[in-house]
């Protein structure tokens, strides 16, 4: 038995699919950026944790961590607009080439905040590695250096993504087959 109701979330993207993407954007990442000094991976927490954890597994360059911590959902499906920083670097990342890491880019606006705040403090250089996106809800303009998945506009759920903090553990993307309400009431 399994902690959701399988026939009330559909598998948007399967375990084996988002490993084998995630091996293919850490080659990528290697490649691009073999020989140029530290970067320094920077994870948008907290439902970048789980990609955060495969995908420095898949670069084969030295690298180190850091984590912020930003809101721009609250307990809502969409990002209000407004973000908020909740928790900052715990380094200095002057001269290192950053690589943000998110999970999702839903209207931009959240990382088009952090790439700005981020230029701030005189890197190297600033790139955006996102396991997915939205194309048809990004409102704001910057490049995805690396792309996992594009999805619809659905609400998603698992590999890190909540709804309320909850089904982050799920090994899959998942969509929500009765969204709009709330998970946990459905899988009474």
């Amino acid at each position: 038995m399994t902690f959701y109701d399988p026939s009330k979330i559909e598998v948007l993207i399967d375990e084996a699919t988002l490993q084998a993407r995630i091996k293919e954007l850490g080659a990528e990442i290697t490649k691009d950026f073999q020989g140029k000094g530290d970067l320094v991976l920077v994870c948008v927490l907290k439902g970048s944790y789980l990609f955060l954890a495969d995908l420095s597994r898949a670069i084969d360059i030295d690298l180190t961590v850091d984590f912020m911590s930003v809101s721009s959902y609250g307990d809502g499906y969409e990002s209000s607009g407004v973000v908020r920083l909740i928790s900052d670097l715990s380094d200095s990342v002057e001269g290192k080439h950053i690589l943000i890491v998110e999970d999702i880019i839903d209207s931009g606006l959240t990382m088009s905040y952090l790439i700005e705040n981020l230029k701030t403090r005189r890197p190297a250089s600033v790139n955006v590695v996102s396991l997915l996106h939205k194309p048809e809800k990004t409102k704001a303009t910057f490049t995805i250096d690396y792309l996992g998945f594009a999805i619809p506009d659905r609400f998603v759920i698992g590999y890190g993504l909540d709804f309320h903090n909850k089904f982050r553990n799920l090994p899959f993307i998942g969509v929500n087959l009765a969204e709009g309400l709330p998970l946990a009431e459905q899988n009474q």
